[in-house]
Protein backbone atom coordinates (compact mmCIF):
# COMPACT_ATOMS: atom_id res chain seq x y z
CA UNK A 1 0.00 0.00 0.00
CA UNK A 2 1.65 3.12 -1.32
CA UNK A 3 1.93 5.77 1.88
CA UNK A 4 2.25 9.48 0.97
CA UNK A 5 3.46 10.22 4.22
CA UNK A 6 6.77 8.18 4.07
CA UNK A 7 7.73 10.39 1.04
CA UNK A 8 6.91 13.59 3.19
CA UNK A 9 8.89 12.44 5.62
CA UNK A 10 11.66 11.72 3.54
CA UNK A 11 11.14 15.14 1.94
CA UNK A 12 11.26 16.88 5.29
CA UNK A 13 14.59 14.62 6.69
CA UNK A 14 16.50 15.58 3.12
CA UNK A 15 15.24 19.38 4.07
CA UNK A 16 16.41 18.75 7.71
CA UNK A 17 20.06 17.81 6.70
CA UNK A 18 20.27 21.18 4.42
CA UNK A 19 18.92 23.28 7.34
CA UNK A 20 21.89 21.70 9.51
CA UNK A 21 24.60 22.28 7.08
CA UNK A 22 23.01 25.94 6.37
CA UNK A 23 23.29 26.31 10.57
CA UNK A 24 27.06 25.62 9.85
CA UNK A 25 27.66 27.57 7.19
CA UNK A 26 25.99 30.41 8.98
CA UNK A 27 28.15 29.81 12.45
CA UNK A 28 31.39 30.00 10.08
CA UNK A 29 30.13 33.10 9.11
CA UNK A 30 30.28 31.84 5.01
CA UNK A 31 26.27 31.95 4.62
CA UNK A 32 25.16 35.03 7.26
CA UNK A 33 21.98 35.51 5.49
CA UNK A 34 20.40 32.41 6.56
CA UNK A 35 20.69 33.36 10.19
CA UNK A 36 17.33 33.70 10.81
CA UNK A 37 16.34 30.21 9.58
CA UNK A 38 17.31 28.68 13.13
CA UNK A 39 13.38 28.09 14.21
CA UNK A 40 12.68 26.87 10.38
CA UNK A 41 15.04 24.29 10.72
CA UNK A 42 13.59 23.28 13.85
CA UNK A 43 10.08 22.91 12.08
CA UNK A 44 11.63 20.44 9.96
CA UNK A 45 12.17 18.00 12.37
CA UNK A 46 9.28 18.68 14.61
CA UNK A 47 5.93 19.61 12.42
CA UNK A 48 7.91 18.10 9.17
CA UNK A 49 9.15 14.71 9.52
CA UNK A 50 8.09 13.46 12.48
CA UNK A 51 4.93 14.94 11.95
CA UNK A 52 4.10 13.37 8.99
CA UNK A 53 5.43 10.05 10.25
CA UNK A 54 3.07 10.18 12.94
CA UNK A 55 0.01 10.81 10.70
CA UNK A 56 0.94 8.05 8.18
CA UNK A 57 1.49 5.74 10.78
CA UNK A 58 -0.45 5.96 14.28
CA UNK A 59 -3.67 4.93 12.19
CA UNK A 60 -2.37 1.93 10.89
CA UNK A 61 -0.90 0.86 14.36
CA UNK A 62 -4.18 1.38 16.14
CA UNK A 63 -5.77 -0.62 13.27
CA UNK A 64 -3.74 -2.85 13.60
CA UNK A 65 -3.75 -3.63 17.16
CA UNK A 66 -7.44 -3.99 16.88
CA UNK A 67 -6.82 -6.93 13.88
CA UNK A 68 -9.00 -4.35 11.64
CA UNK A 69 -7.48 -3.83 7.95
CA UNK A 70 -5.01 -1.42 7.18
CA UNK A 71 -7.12 2.33 6.76
CA UNK A 72 -7.41 4.16 3.81
CA UNK A 73 -5.34 7.02 3.36
CA UNK A 74 -7.24 10.12 4.24
CA UNK A 75 -6.51 12.00 1.69
CA UNK A 76 -8.84 15.47 3.09
CA UNK A 77 -6.19 14.89 6.23
CA UNK A 78 -3.13 14.33 4.08
CA UNK A 79 -3.99 17.51 2.12
CA UNK A 80 -5.11 20.14 5.01
CA UNK A 81 -1.92 19.01 6.53
CA UNK A 82 0.86 19.77 3.90
CA UNK A 83 -0.99 22.55 2.75
CA UNK A 84 -0.85 24.01 5.81
CA UNK A 85 2.63 22.49 6.24
CA UNK A 86 3.80 24.65 3.51
CA UNK A 87 1.87 27.90 4.16
CA UNK A 88 3.38 27.77 7.52
CA UNK A 89 7.11 27.06 6.25
CA UNK A 90 6.55 29.93 3.76
CA UNK A 91 5.28 32.69 6.47
CA UNK A 92 8.41 31.43 9.29
CA UNK A 93 11.00 33.26 7.21
CA UNK A 94 8.87 35.43 6.04
CA UNK A 95 7.59 36.23 9.22
CA UNK A 96 3.99 36.95 7.89
CA UNK A 97 1.63 36.27 10.54
CA UNK A 98 -1.20 36.00 8.16
CA UNK A 99 0.73 33.08 5.98
CA UNK A 100 1.78 31.56 9.93
CA UNK A 101 -2.24 31.64 11.15
CA UNK A 102 -3.26 30.10 8.57
CA UNK A 103 -0.85 27.15 8.55
CA UNK A 104 -1.46 27.00 11.70
CA UNK A 105 -5.16 26.36 11.32
CA UNK A 106 -4.79 23.99 8.41
CA UNK A 107 -2.42 21.85 10.27
CA UNK A 108 -5.15 22.06 13.63
CA UNK A 109 -7.94 21.12 11.31
CA UNK A 110 -5.82 18.18 10.05
CA UNK A 111 -4.36 17.23 13.68
CA UNK A 112 -8.29 17.22 14.86
CA UNK A 113 -9.51 15.09 12.25
CA UNK A 114 -6.59 12.67 12.75
CA UNK A 115 -7.54 12.29 16.52
CA UNK A 116 -11.18 12.07 15.89
CA UNK A 117 -9.97 9.12 13.23
CA UNK A 118 -8.00 6.81 16.05
CA UNK A 119 -10.61 7.88 18.42
CA UNK A 120 -13.42 6.11 16.09
CA UNK A 121 -11.15 2.70 15.21
CA UNK A 122 -13.08 0.06 17.17
CA UNK A 123 -12.43 -3.79 17.00
CA UNK A 124 -15.89 -5.83 15.66
CA UNK A 125 -15.55 -7.60 19.03
CA UNK A 126 -15.30 -5.79 22.20
CA UNK A 127 -13.06 -8.51 23.89
CA UNK A 128 -10.09 -7.21 21.24
CA UNK A 129 -8.12 -4.51 23.40
CA UNK A 130 -7.01 -1.20 21.40
CA UNK A 131 -3.44 -0.48 21.15
CA UNK A 132 -1.88 0.17 24.60
CA UNK A 133 -0.25 3.32 22.68
CA UNK A 134 -3.00 4.65 21.44
CA UNK A 135 -4.17 6.73 24.65
CA UNK A 136 -0.50 8.47 24.22
CA UNK A 137 -0.95 9.00 20.82
CA UNK A 138 -4.47 11.24 21.35
CA UNK A 139 -3.21 12.65 24.13
CA UNK A 140 -0.24 13.84 22.62
CA UNK A 141 -1.84 15.24 19.54
CA UNK A 142 -3.94 17.16 21.94
CA UNK A 143 -0.79 18.70 23.27
CA UNK A 144 0.14 19.81 19.69
CA UNK A 145 -3.58 21.21 19.33
CA UNK A 146 -2.43 23.46 22.34
CA UNK A 147 1.03 24.51 20.94
CA UNK A 148 -0.43 25.18 17.57
CA UNK A 149 -2.68 27.75 19.17
CA UNK A 150 0.10 28.91 21.12
CA UNK A 151 2.99 29.28 18.45
CA UNK A 152 -0.13 30.95 16.24
CA UNK A 153 -1.41 33.26 18.58
CA UNK A 154 2.26 34.43 18.77
CA UNK A 155 1.26 36.46 15.91
CA UNK A 156 -1.96 37.69 16.37
CA UNK A 157 -2.04 38.74 20.12
CA UNK A 158 -3.68 35.60 21.64
CA UNK A 159 -0.96 35.42 24.61
CA UNK A 160 -2.47 38.85 26.04
CA UNK A 161 -6.09 37.57 26.21
CA UNK A 162 -5.18 33.95 27.13
CA UNK A 163 -2.99 35.71 29.66
CA UNK A 164 0.04 33.57 29.30
CA UNK A 165 3.04 34.81 30.48
CA UNK A 166 5.59 33.26 29.03
CA UNK A 167 4.43 31.79 25.22
CA UNK A 168 7.40 30.78 23.27
CA UNK A 169 7.83 28.62 26.40
CA UNK A 170 4.25 27.32 26.60
CA UNK A 171 4.36 26.87 23.19
CA UNK A 172 7.79 24.81 23.20
CA UNK A 173 6.78 22.55 26.03
CA UNK A 174 3.71 21.76 24.92
CA UNK A 175 5.23 20.38 21.48
CA UNK A 176 7.88 18.56 23.23
CA UNK A 177 7.23 18.06 26.85
CA UNK A 178 3.46 17.30 25.43
CA UNK A 179 3.23 15.62 21.87
CA UNK A 180 6.45 14.44 21.37
CA UNK A 181 7.33 12.63 24.81
CA UNK A 182 3.77 10.99 24.44
CA UNK A 183 4.22 10.02 21.13
CA UNK A 184 7.42 8.85 21.63
CA UNK A 185 6.37 6.80 24.47
CA UNK A 186 3.71 5.34 22.74
CA UNK A 187 5.91 4.13 20.12
CA UNK A 188 7.98 2.50 22.25
CA UNK A 189 5.06 0.78 24.33
CA UNK A 190 3.65 -0.23 20.95
CA UNK A 191 6.79 -0.96 18.74
CA UNK A 192 9.30 -2.68 21.67
CA UNK A 193 8.20 -5.94 21.53
CA UNK A 194 8.89 -6.16 17.77
CA UNK A 195 12.08 -4.88 17.33
CA UNK A 196 13.25 -6.22 21.04
CA UNK A 197 12.10 -9.77 20.66
CA UNK A 198 10.30 -9.17 24.23
CA UNK A 199 7.70 -7.15 26.17
CA UNK A 200 8.41 -4.30 28.06
CA UNK A 201 9.74 -5.47 31.66
CA UNK A 202 6.33 -4.34 33.62
CA UNK A 203 3.44 -4.30 31.43
CA UNK A 204 0.99 -3.01 34.26
CA UNK A 205 3.09 0.51 34.75
CA UNK A 206 2.18 1.31 31.00
CA UNK A 207 -1.23 2.80 32.66
CA UNK A 208 0.53 4.48 35.41
CA UNK A 209 3.40 6.00 33.48
CA UNK A 210 0.69 7.48 31.08
CA UNK A 211 -0.80 9.59 33.57
CA UNK A 212 2.39 11.09 34.96
CA UNK A 213 3.48 11.81 31.96
CA UNK A 214 0.58 13.51 30.46
CA UNK A 215 -0.18 15.49 34.18
CA UNK A 216 3.21 16.33 33.83
CA UNK A 217 3.67 18.14 30.41
CA UNK A 218 0.46 19.88 32.05
CA UNK A 219 2.56 21.15 34.95
CA UNK A 220 5.46 21.65 32.39
CA UNK A 221 3.00 24.31 30.43
CA UNK A 222 1.24 25.58 33.00
CA UNK A 223 4.43 26.41 34.49
CA UNK A 224 5.75 29.31 31.74
CA UNK A 225 1.68 30.12 31.25
CA UNK A 226 0.94 31.64 35.36
CA UNK A 227 4.93 31.62 35.53
CA UNK A 228 4.63 29.95 38.32
CA UNK A 229 7.62 26.53 40.22
CA UNK A 230 4.40 25.60 41.67
CA UNK A 231 3.65 23.94 38.54
CA UNK A 232 6.89 23.39 36.38
CA UNK A 233 8.68 21.86 39.44
CA UNK A 234 6.03 18.97 39.76
CA UNK A 235 5.30 18.89 36.49
CA UNK A 236 8.65 17.92 36.33
CA UNK A 237 9.05 15.35 38.83
CA UNK A 238 6.24 13.56 37.24
CA UNK A 239 6.98 13.88 33.61
CA UNK A 240 10.77 12.87 34.34
CA UNK A 241 10.18 9.87 36.54
CA UNK A 242 7.89 8.65 33.92
CA UNK A 243 10.44 8.94 31.66
CA UNK A 244 12.83 7.42 33.58
CA UNK A 245 10.09 4.70 34.41
CA UNK A 246 10.31 3.94 30.84
CA UNK A 247 13.16 3.55 29.97
CA UNK A 248 13.64 1.46 32.51
CA UNK A 249 11.18 -0.65 31.20
CA UNK A 250 13.07 -1.00 27.39
CA UNK A 251 16.62 -1.45 29.13
CA UNK A 252 15.81 -4.26 31.99
CA UNK A 253 14.92 -6.47 29.49
CA UNK A 254 18.44 -6.13 27.60
CA UNK A 255 20.73 -5.55 30.29
CA UNK A 256 22.02 -9.38 29.43
CA UNK A 257 21.73 -9.62 25.77
CA UNK A 258 24.51 -8.44 24.28
CA UNK A 259 23.36 -9.03 20.98
CA UNK A 260 20.03 -6.77 21.17
CA UNK A 261 22.66 -3.39 22.04
CA UNK A 262 22.49 -2.32 18.23
CA UNK A 263 23.40 1.42 17.16
CA UNK A 264 19.83 1.72 16.36
CA UNK A 265 18.73 0.30 20.45
CA UNK A 266 21.62 3.17 21.80
CA UNK A 267 20.34 5.67 19.58
CA UNK A 268 16.68 4.98 21.04
CA UNK A 269 17.88 5.03 24.71
CA UNK A 270 20.73 7.61 24.65
CA UNK A 271 18.71 10.18 23.29
CA UNK A 272 16.92 10.43 26.16
CA UNK A 273 20.05 11.94 28.02
CA UNK A 274 19.54 14.90 25.98
CA UNK A 275 16.35 15.37 28.28
CA UNK A 276 18.20 15.60 31.54
CA UNK A 277 20.64 17.92 30.29
CA UNK A 278 18.09 21.15 30.56
CA UNK A 279 16.61 19.61 33.50
CA UNK A 280 19.95 19.44 35.63
CA UNK A 281 20.94 23.08 34.46
CA UNK A 282 17.10 24.13 34.86
CA UNK A 283 17.24 25.20 38.56
CA UNK A 284 20.47 27.26 38.45
CA UNK A 285 18.40 28.95 36.03
CA UNK A 286 15.18 29.58 38.30
CA UNK A 287 17.70 30.66 40.89
CA UNK A 288 19.32 33.37 38.28
CA UNK A 289 23.02 32.45 39.92
CA UNK A 290 25.16 35.20 39.34
CA UNK A 291 27.62 34.42 35.84
CA UNK A 292 25.12 31.68 34.95
CA UNK A 293 24.61 32.05 31.14
CA UNK A 294 20.53 31.62 31.79
CA UNK A 295 19.71 33.38 28.07
CA UNK A 296 22.51 31.60 26.14
CA UNK A 297 20.92 28.03 27.95
CA UNK A 298 16.97 29.23 26.85
CA UNK A 299 18.47 30.72 23.17
CA UNK A 300 20.06 27.12 22.52
CA UNK A 301 18.83 24.47 24.45
CA UNK A 302 15.75 23.70 22.39
CA UNK A 303 17.86 22.84 19.64
CA UNK A 304 20.27 20.24 21.39
CA UNK A 305 16.90 19.16 22.63
CA UNK A 306 15.54 18.53 19.43
CA UNK A 307 18.61 17.88 17.32
CA UNK A 308 20.24 15.10 19.55
CA UNK A 309 16.69 13.89 21.30
CA UNK A 310 13.65 14.09 18.94
CA UNK A 311 16.20 13.94 15.56
CA UNK A 312 18.06 10.59 17.39
CA UNK A 313 14.86 9.32 18.40
CA UNK A 314 13.73 9.71 14.90
CA UNK A 315 16.82 8.13 13.54
CA UNK A 316 16.27 4.59 15.32
CA UNK A 317 12.03 4.98 14.62
CA UNK A 318 12.03 6.03 11.16
CA UNK A 319 13.97 3.15 9.12
CA UNK A 320 12.37 0.74 11.47
CA UNK A 321 8.72 2.37 10.37
CA UNK A 322 9.86 2.69 6.81
CA UNK A 323 10.83 -1.28 6.37
CA UNK A 324 7.98 -2.42 8.32
CA UNK A 325 5.42 -0.70 5.93
CA UNK A 326 7.20 0.29 2.76
CA UNK A 327 9.12 -2.91 1.99
CA UNK A 328 8.38 -6.80 2.28
CA UNK A 329 11.33 -6.53 4.63
CA UNK A 330 10.40 -9.20 7.53
CA UNK A 331 13.25 -8.23 9.82
CA UNK A 332 12.26 -5.49 12.51
CA UNK A 333 15.60 -3.72 12.64
CA UNK A 334 16.01 -0.20 14.17
CA UNK A 335 17.61 2.21 11.90
CA UNK A 336 21.18 4.10 12.88
CA UNK A 337 24.70 3.28 12.76
CA UNK A 338 27.97 4.07 14.77
CA UNK A 339 28.94 6.85 12.80
CA UNK A 340 25.33 8.86 13.73
CA UNK A 341 25.57 7.65 16.94
CA UNK A 342 29.10 9.13 17.71
CA UNK A 343 28.23 12.14 15.44
CA UNK A 344 24.92 13.18 16.97
CA UNK A 345 26.08 12.88 20.76
CA UNK A 346 29.34 14.97 20.17
CA UNK A 347 27.59 17.99 18.44
CA UNK A 348 24.93 17.89 21.55
CA UNK A 349 28.40 18.07 23.25
CA UNK A 350 29.73 20.49 21.41
CA UNK A 351 26.91 22.93 21.40
CA UNK A 352 26.76 23.17 25.47
CA UNK A 353 30.13 23.74 25.49
CA UNK A 354 29.65 26.58 23.57
CA UNK A 355 26.89 28.14 25.44
CA UNK A 356 29.43 27.95 28.69
CA UNK A 357 32.22 28.95 26.05
CA UNK A 358 30.68 32.48 24.61
CA UNK A 359 34.39 33.65 23.38
CA UNK A 360 34.12 30.35 20.86
CA UNK A 361 30.68 29.61 20.72
CA UNK A 362 30.64 30.10 17.15
CA UNK A 363 32.93 27.97 16.26
CA UNK A 364 31.77 25.45 18.70
CA UNK A 365 28.42 25.66 17.19
CA UNK A 366 29.17 25.59 13.65
CA UNK A 367 31.31 22.47 14.41
CA UNK A 368 27.92 20.91 16.29
CA UNK A 369 25.49 21.54 13.33
CA UNK A 370 28.45 20.41 11.14
CA UNK A 371 28.26 17.01 12.76
CA UNK A 372 24.86 16.68 12.89
CA UNK A 373 24.81 17.21 9.23
CA UNK A 374 27.03 14.42 8.65
CA UNK A 375 25.31 12.16 11.36
CA UNK A 376 21.85 12.47 9.19
CA UNK A 377 23.39 11.76 6.02
CA UNK A 378 23.66 7.80 6.41
CA UNK A 379 20.16 8.14 7.70
CA UNK A 380 18.70 9.80 4.80
CA UNK A 381 20.79 7.68 2.60
CA UNK A 382 19.02 4.25 4.43
CA UNK A 383 15.76 5.76 4.30
CA UNK A 384 15.98 6.14 -0.04
CA UNK A 385 17.42 2.63 -0.13
CA UNK A 386 14.38 1.94 1.95
CA UNK A 387 12.23 3.68 -0.64
CA UNK A 388 14.03 2.68 -3.74
CA UNK A 389 13.86 -1.38 -2.35
CA UNK A 390 9.78 -0.31 -1.96
CA UNK A 391 9.27 1.02 -5.52
CA UNK A 392 11.02 -2.15 -6.52
CA UNK A 393 8.52 -4.41 -5.01
CA UNK A 394 5.61 -2.67 -5.81
CA UNK A 395 5.20 -0.76 -2.34
CA UNK A 396 2.46 -3.70 -1.16
CA UNK A 397 3.58 -4.85 2.07
CA UNK A 398 1.87 -7.73 3.77
CA UNK A 399 -0.73 -5.93 6.47
CA UNK A 400 -0.41 -9.70 8.79
CA UNK A 401 3.38 -9.16 9.57
CA UNK A 402 2.67 -5.63 11.00
CA UNK A 403 1.97 -6.86 14.85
Amino acid sequence: MFNPYFLMTFLYVALAVLGALDASLTHFQIMPVLAGLRWMRVHFITLGALTELAFGILPIIAALRLKLPIPKIRWDIWLTLNLGLLVLLLGIPLVNGALITTGGTLIFIAVLLLIIQLSRLRAPQSETPPSAGRKFYIAGLIYLLLGIIVGTGLWQGWSTWLQIKVPIEVHIHANNWGFMSLLFAGLLVDLYPGFAGRDLQWKRSITPIFWMMTLGALGLVLGPWFQSNLFSVPGLILHLSATLWLLLNVIKPLINQRGSWSAGMFHLVTSYAWILAPVLIAPLIILQVPGFPGAGIEQNAPQALIYGWVLQFGYAIIPLLFRRFFTADTQPRLGGNWFSLLAVHLGGLLLWSGIFLPESQAVLHGLAYGLWFASMLPIAYELWQIIHAGFEQGAAPAPARHN
